[in-house]
């Protein structure tokens, strides 16, 4: 089994800008409105995190919900940067958009997973069980939990596919596709320029818009299992939706089993693992696009900058290119 080159670092598309994330640190860079790149450092590494954090199926879990909160924090301070300067002389008005903004991307976050939830778990339960009852089959079994897996992707590629076509989310998955060009030279121990950087692939098998397929894929699989156990199939049969707060409640173990499974298929190139990152790979054609030069030269800032050991201020690459455990 032949291990791909493989470096600790990985990233995020965010508001006219990237966050990279090392060993060393966490940074944003993002291109001001009058040109500039600005860098902001966001957080320190993983190396802290206690022990159990780190075992097998509870990392997984743990960089999700550590990603979504760096993740949350970039993207507050990308629109910030990003957006159109206030006057100095109305510190109040500042202040105020500012607090106006937190809320508004607060209520937007509650609003995403009250969505989530409400097209990812209620719908495909409701859909199921509306086809179950105009078909007349007493019972779907283990097919109900395929039928509703198969409903759940078809809803994220219509959603992801929609929202594409709008302008702004177009940019972004422009910076997605310079992360993941830029994270791709790296690998490749290639010196990180625009012309080094434009060559490389937009498509990456690390990618977190993979591991939401690879989360859909392995949930159809687990839940079909699930159903087949006495009890589970009661729920699933008379109980749907007593049965789709149980699969919420099992949605951590399916989110580690599927970080692990992304994690094999990032460290290693064989037959197995370009089958397991082929759905992942092929759906990165929708999250990402081409960048221009302007947006790689924030990809490459930013991963410089992440790069700089804290003490000295000079690039570490060994940091990154030392195998992580």
């Amino acid at each position: 089994m032949s291990e791909k080159k493989y470096a600790n670092v990985g990233g995020q598309a965010v508001i006219e800008g990237i966050m990279m994330k090392s060993p060393l640190s966490t940074v944003l860079a993002v291109r001001r409105p009058d040109g500039e790149i600005e860098i902001r450092p966001l957080a320190g590494s993983d190396s802290k995190r206690p022990a159990v954090a780190k075992w097998p199926l509870i990392r997984g879990l743990v960089s999700f919900v550590s990603s979504l909160s760096v993740g949350y924090k970039a993207l507050m301070l990308s629109a910030e940067i990003a957006g159109v300067e206030e006057p100095k002389d109305e510190k109040d008005d500042k202040k105020n958009n500012k607090l106006m903004t937190s809320l508004l991307l607060g209520l937007s976050a509650v609003l995403g997973v009250a969505l989530a939830i409400g097209l990812f778990v209620f719908i495909p339960t409701l859909v199921t069980e509306l086809i179950q009852y105009i078909a007349k089959i007493p019972d779907l079994g283990a097919w109900k939990a395929l039928i509703q897996g198969i409903i759940r992707i078809i809803i994220v590629l219509i959603y992801v596919a929609a929202v594409s076509l709008m302008k702004d989310i177009r940019r972004l998955f422009q910076y997605h596709g310079a992360e993941h060009k830029t994270i791709f030279c790296f690998e490749a121990r290639e010196e990180l320029t625009v012309e080094n950087v434009r060559k490389q692939s937009r498509f990456h098998p690390r990618c977190g818009t993979s591991f939401l397929l690879i989360v859909l894929i392995i949930s159809i699989v687990f839940f079909s299992c699930l159903s087949l156990i006495p009890g589970f199939s009661y729920l699933n049969e008379h109980l749907p939706y007593v049965f789709m707060i149980v699969k919420l409640l099992f949605l951590p173990v399916v989110a580690g089993i599927s970080f692990e499974i992304l994690r094999f298929c990032g460290r290693h190139d064989n037959w197995l693992t370009r089958i397991l990152s082929a759905p992942g790979m092929a759906f990165q054609r929708l999250t990402t696009a081409e960048p221009d030069d302007s947006q790689i030269e924030v990809g490459i800032a930013a991963l410089k900058e992440s790069l700089k050991n804290p003490d000295t201020g000079e690039l570490d690459y060994e940091a990154a290119y030392r195998k992580k455990t």
